[in-house]
């Protein structure tokens, strides 16, 4: 049998999980991932585990923080002047914004805290900081 080696075309199912059981997205009912092994197209965590990997075979994978998303970054976060903020944007904690960075990159953030004077707002990835569990499934080898 064909196993997967860095820089196969593969296509996945997968589920992935917190460590609490919760799932934070999943294939199915998706058309399955389709990604270059090693093109560092999947968090590295994921991508490592592939090869040797044959096809239909099944596994779980165990992801920490640090070849997922990282650590949460303190520097990621920042506190605004809620005057600088137009009034129809909402505030609402948990709301998801695009700020533009000074090069004209966009960049997501979340309101993490609101205050009278201030917003602060995380630009982390929303699974910064978390371990994650991925259950996969290969579904083609190219």
């Amino acid at each position: 049998m064909t196993e997967i080696k860095q820089g196969d075309t593969v296509r996945i199912h997968y589920t992935g999980t917190l460590l609490d059981g919760k799932t934070f997205d999943s294939s199915e009912g998706r058309d399955p991932l389709e990604f270059v092994v090693g093109s560092g197209q999947i968090i590295a965590g994921l991508d490592s585990a592939l090869p040797g990997m044959v096809l239909g075979e099944k596994k779980r994978v165990e992801v920490p923080c640090v070849e997922a998303y990282g650590p949460v970054n303190p520097a990621m976060r920042q506190a605004i002047p809620r005057e600088g903020i137009p009034d129809d944007i909402p505030l609402d904690l948990g709301t998801q914004l695009q700020m533009q960075t000074p090069d004209g990159h966009a960049l997501p953030v979340t309101v993490v805290e609101v205050d009278e004077s201030t917003v602060t707002l995380d630009a982390n990835h929303p699974l910064a900081g978390q371990d994650l569990i991925f259950d996969i499934e290969i579904v083609s080898i190219n």
